[in-house]
């Protein structure tokens, strides 16, 4: 079972420059036999443009949603990738995951928003998404979700072994590659795959370090500081099991 994760440079509002990075990468993930490919957060239309995120999201059934169905039945590839998701008066920081056919897998609103930026912008999720892909139980995170292990362990006790989590780690914080990504992955037995971007946004410098992290804490496959494709194979990390022996944590609408 081959991911694909690619470390972006930021879309910085220009949606047809996205979605054209959007297809040449399926098709360069394609030609390497991934099977999912996953973008980082709010790829559309960009993370650190707040002025974008209401004026620019859009509903499910919105272009947006209809093109990435497209894309990935046409490059038979699947697709997990964050954008801004308009719903009646609330706007959503989301993620959606499309398999090879281009049918809709999940779809998650973050719950953990970052700072004053997103707290303005976005209103909080609250509910987790677990869906069939590649015969293991996966789910969806955003950034700042999985430095909370009580989601990660949430997702574990429902079965999940695989994470995919756009990202939008900035500079500073690369902390969160190097020690919390791993282990939340070593903690519960899960493979996490954490998409990044790399560059600048509108004055905001991202970390990159990409990763995949398998359930020993170990990366797979990690990326640099720059613009970054890998594809990875992760059958091999998905042999471990969730230990039932687990101390009751706080319930997350507690902490946000």
């Amino acid at each position: 079972m081959k991911v694909g994760l690619y470390q972006s440079l930021p879309t910085d509002g220009e949606i047809e420059k996205g979605f054209s990075t959007i297809e040449n990468c399926l098709s360069a993930a394609v030609q390497g036999g991934a099977q999912m490919l996953v973008f980082p957060e709010l790829f559309l239309p960009g993370y650190n443009r707040p002025d974008l995120h209401r004026a620019a999201a859009q509903t499910m059934d919105g272009a947006w949603m209809q093109r990435l169905s497209g894309l990935t039945k046409e490059y038979s590839c699947g697709l997990t990738i964050g954008w801004a998701e308009a719903c009646g008066d609330k706007v959503y920081n989301a993620a959606t995951c499309f398999d090879q056919t281009g049918n809709i897998l999940a779809h998650y609103r973050k719950i953990q928003l970052f700072g004053e930026m997103e707290k303005q912008s976005f209103v909080a999720g609250d509910a987790y998404q677990t869906f069939s892909w590649g015969g293991q139980k996966a789910a969806l995170l955003i950034c700042y979700d999985i430095e909370f292990p009580q989601h990660c362990r949430a997702l574990a006790r429902q079965g999940v072994t695989l994470i995919f989590v756009p990202t939008a780690n900035p500079k500073g914080y690369e902390h969160v590659s190097r020690v919390l990504v791993p282990a939340r992955a070593a903690e519960m037995a899960v493979t996490i795959v954490y998409a990044n971007y790399c560059g600048t946004e509108q004055g905001l410098s991202y970390a990159g370090h990409s990763l995949i992290a398998g359930p020993d804490s170990q990366p797979i496959a990690a990326a640099g500081l720059t613009e970054t494709l890998f594809i990875t194979d992760i059958n091999a990390q998905m042999e471990f099991e969730v230990s039932t022996n687990t101390t009751q944590l706080t319930d997350y609408q507690e902490i946000i």
